[in-house]
């Protein structure tokens, strides 16, 4: 089996890491389906990769999920690769973090993931192929101040990731995480400017502020986490199965 004509969904694929993994799987010949809760964006996306069409899904609705993989599978047929990419943060001391603040970062980071996996994955055991990439965070395999909650959600996607592969070891299927630490996307630029304007420090004085974790002293590219990921799902990586690869300089092993 070559990539070329097989299926692929990426969540959250409309901007940041997940478009550049969007991107890189249609130049690999990927049919490359992307979803999102943003129809402009998608639309817009979805038009710059070769390949790629765009379902509106929000991943923490199960029924939303369900609707728009049937719909993907009935019009470019089963996926054989789920990149699950959606997430997000929120930043606050413990004590100020609300319950809600807690049940939206699990729904986000950890039921998202879930619901597509429920998804996708008993149409991949009968195809008796298939590829999963979970886009967990270095914040799955260390911890952080002020982001307690999503430090928890992507601990709990990197133990999903772990069991899931051992439950599916003997189905063709291999599922596996990519954590990238700090990474060039607009996230870090809109964060950064946050802190320059509550600090009075320059903007490249707060950017240090990322910069300074990884010992290679640089922001992770997109790119970088999308040639993990096109790895990953390739024929030669069958063997790799169950791992949370870092993709962050040697900040974490």
């Amino acid at each position: 089996m070559t990539q070329a004509g097989r299926h692929a969904l990426v969540t959250g694929g409309a901007s940041g890491i997940g478009l550049a993994i969007a991107r890189s799987l249609g130049d690999a010949g990927w049919i490359v389906t992307i979803i999102g809760r943003n129809k402009e964006k998608l639309e817009a996306a979805a038009g710059a990769i070769k390949g790629a069409h765009f379902d509106v899904a929000d991943v923490t609705n199960h029924e939303s999920v369900q609707s728009a993989v049937t719909d993907a599978t009935v019009t470019r047929g089963p996926v054989l690769l789920l990149v699950n990419n959606a997430g997000g943060v929120v930043s606050a001391p413990f004590q100020k973090t609300s319950l809600l603040a807690w049940r939206d970062m699990l729904d986000l980071n950890l039921m998202g993931a879930v619901h597509c996996l429920q998804a996708v994955l008993p149409e991949m055991k009968q195809c008796g192929w298939g590829r999963v990439v979970n886009i967990a965070s270095t914040a799955g395999l260390t911890g952080y101040r002020y982001v307690s909650a999503y430090v928890a959600a992507k601990h709990a996607l990197v133990g999903l990731t772990k069991s899931l592969a051992l439950e599916y070891a003997k189905s063709g299927i291999t599922i596996n995480a990519v954590c990238p630490g700090y990474t060039d996307t607009q996230v870090i630029a809109s964060a950064a400017e946050k802190i320059s304007h509550a600090t009075n420090r320059s903007e490249e004085e707060a950017r240090a502020t990322f910069t300074s974790v990884n010992p290679q002293g640089r922001l992770v590219s997109p790119q970088e986490v999308a040639s993990a990921v096109l790895w990953l799902a390739s024929e030669t990586a069958g063997a790799v199965n169950g791992i949370a690869l870092p993709i962050a300089g040697g900040e974490v092993s």
